[in-house]
């Protein structure tokens, strides 16, 4: 109905129009639409020096149909969350690649675009989806304004808390989305070995790995009921659990897993872990043991002030 209204006002607005050009007033050479021109914001230039100039990345914060999968229903990111996000994805993504790796693996590697949304995506099959890759290049973080910027909370201990209780556990849905996704783009440049899959070969669970419990999971080989879908996310689950667990989180899932469970998990670690140290360099206990220290301190970060 709001189509049909707009198109009726805008074709009043034609004939008025049409009406006026025919008077016999002199037409003026100044538009009656001036051009209005957008000056950057505060945010604009914090963006362009920690994400645009030193890393070439495009952080998208405004809502964008060309960036959106428009078979979903979704809403803009909040502008202040949006800042906090970036803050928050500079410090513990961003500036823990570089001190792992360095600036120059970050800058070759990372995804060229950052797509912030407001709410999730929610799949027919009732799975939520807060993050997402497309093709190496561009990332999709979604749920960006059920963040509380008074309530900052990052668990690292407990791999099988709820999640979306509030405050949110941004290690998990945020922190552990972005190695996740990351994972995948490393992933799509140099392969793994191929024994990764035959590991839980014929024990995936496809399409209905939605109705598989965490703890249940473990008892199969998984980390996570999502790992259960198919061995890419199995791969990028292992990971980003590993990194942005302590080592008694982790333990814990070993301990859900019981003994033939942990033995199948910590085969999978195995060469998850000889993946990363050969094709990238990157020691995996290196690498948690800087997120474990970021994690700590993220608390305390100010998440509102582009000052720095």
């Amino acid at each position: 109905m709001k189509k049909i209204k707009l198109f009726g006002l805008l074709l009043l607005f034609a004939a008025a129009m049409s009406f006026t050009a025919c008077s016999d007033d002199d037409l003026s050479s100044t538009s009656i639409f001036p051009e209005q021109k957008v000056e950057d914001s505060k945010f604009n230039n914090w963006l362009t020096k920690n994400y645009v100039q030193p890393y070439n990345i495009d952080f998208k914060y405004r809502y964008s149909d060309k960036e959106s999968d428009r078979n979903y229903n979704v809403i803009p990111a909040k502008y202040e969350n949006a800042i906090a996000i970036a803050k928050l994805m500079k410090y513990m993504w961003i500036d823990s690649y570089v001190e792992c790796a360095g600036r120059e693996f970050l800058c070759t590697y990372t995804p060229r675009v950052i797509q912030l949304t407001g709410s999730y995506k929610y799949d027919t099959n009732g799975s939520i989806v807060a993050g997402s890759a497309e093709q190496g290049m561009k990332v999709m973080l979604y749920g960006v304004n059920d963040l509380d910027l008074d309530n900052v909370y990052v668990n690292t201990t407990d791999p099988y808390a709820n999640h979306y209780t509030k405050p949110l556990d941004l290690n998990y849905l945020y922190f552990h989305t972005m190695h996740h996704e990351f994972c995948h783009i490393l992933t799509q440049t140099k392969n793994y070995s191929t024994d990764f899959q035959t590991i839980s070969a014929g024990g995936y669970h496809s399409t209905d790995w939605v109705n598989v419990k965490d703890k249940d999971a473990a008892k199969e080989g998984f980390v996570s009921g999502y790992a259960s879908g198919e061995y890419n996310e199995d791969f990028a689950e292992t990971y980003a659990f590993y990194v942005t667990m302590s080592a008694e989180g982790w333990q814990k899932i070993l301990d859900q897993a019981g003994e033939k469970g942990a033995a199948i998990i910590n085969k999978k670690l195995d060469i998850v872990r000889s993946y990363f140290a050969e094709s990238w360099g990157i020691d995996l206990d290196k690498m948690r043991a800087i997120l474990m220290d970021r994690s700590a301190k993220v608390t305390s970060l100010d998440l509102r002030s582009l000052d720095d």
